[in-house]
């Protein structure tokens, strides 16, 4: 049988915080769990941009500044949220960039794909544990790409200062990401932690990443991303991978779930494997030791 929304579980009750909520992949899960009666939080870099996307949701939603490229803004978004969340039933870490132009870095001197798409969510991940397991059956979402099967990473050089491309760092990102996702399944099973973490990818979907992408490249960049647009699928068929990774009852740690046509670019939602690297453990110790250095946040 096809995975719809229709098959999300009632959600009141839980308490539900998406990153990147205020457009795209993020905006239609958030809507999603909000519209099942989850109470939402609208984790965003632009605050006004969130209160624009509470008023489409409805439901029962709060809107909080995040910025994942700052370690600062997102130790001081965790300690806000624990405080006046102390029970947390899910976390679905979604936002991300894709940034095409030369090479970037953050407030904390990281190179920007990797500072948002993994360290900022290690250390949320990790800030916000407690608050998880304190939940009966708390998940944690992390989402992946089709990229992240033809990437490697080179522990050497994790912040790309060597011969930057920024196809190359998007990919290693998105790997990293992934690789997190595996090795926090192995160490939650491993603690006995009730908390489960899941793993989806949307395929190749039409969100506002594609057209930011290409913005480096002017007008030309535009026509790029417009004819890019033509082969994605719509953002809210993107978005049921990471909704059933979220809310499938018979979800079990270390399951990902991404589009089951056309080599995983689009279609209804399946169970996929990540590359073999992702599924390397010596990978997921030697990731999960450099991401701790990196950001100071230390778990599991």
């Amino acid at each position: 049988m096809t995975w719809t929304t229709d098959r999300i579980p009632d959600q009141h009750g839980r308490t539900a915080v998406v990153t990147g909520a205020n457009s795209g992949l993020g905006l239609v899960t958030a809507a999603a769990l909000a519209h099942r009666g989850a109470h939402v939080v609208l984790a965003v870099r632009d605050p006004a941009a969130g209160r624009q996307a509470a008023r489409r949701i409805g439901g029962t939603v709060e809107v909080r500044e995040l910025d994942l490229a700052s370690l600062a803004s997102v130790r001081a978004f965790a300690a806000r949220l624990a405080a006046d969340h102390p029970v947390l039933d899910l976390l679905v870490n979604n936002a991300g960039v894709v940034l095409l132009g030369p090479r970037r870095t953050s407030v904390d001197g990281h190179e920007l794909h990797l500072a948002t798409n993994l360290l900022g969510h290690f250390a949320l991940t990790g800030l916000l544990l407690g608050n998880l397991a304190a939940a009966r059956a708390a998940r944690v979402v992390s989402l992946s790409s089709i990229t992240h099967r033809n990437a490697h990473l080179d522990f050497a050089d994790l912040m790309g200062e060597r011969g930057y491309r920024g196809t190359t760092a998007y990919g290693r990102s998105k790997l990293a990401t992934t690789v997190f996702g595996v090795e926090l399944d192995r160490r939650l099973r491993a603690a006995g932690s009730p908390v489960l973490s899941v793993l989806a990818h949307p395929g190749v979907t039409r969100t506002n990443l594609t057209p930011r992408a290409w913005e480096h490249r002017g007008r030309w960049g535009r026509v790029i991303a417009r004819l890019g647009l033509l082969a994605t699928q719509p953002v809210e068929r993107g978005a049921l991978p990471q909704l059933r990774a979220a809310t499938d009852p018979g979800v079990r740690g270390g399951q990902f779930f991404g589009p089951a046509r056309f080599f995983q670019t689009r279609g209804p939602v399946t169970e996929v494997r990540y590359s073999p690297e992702a599924a390397d453990p010596v990978v997921g110790r030697r990731l999960w030791t450099a991401a701790e250095e990196l950001t100071g946040v230390g778990y599991l």
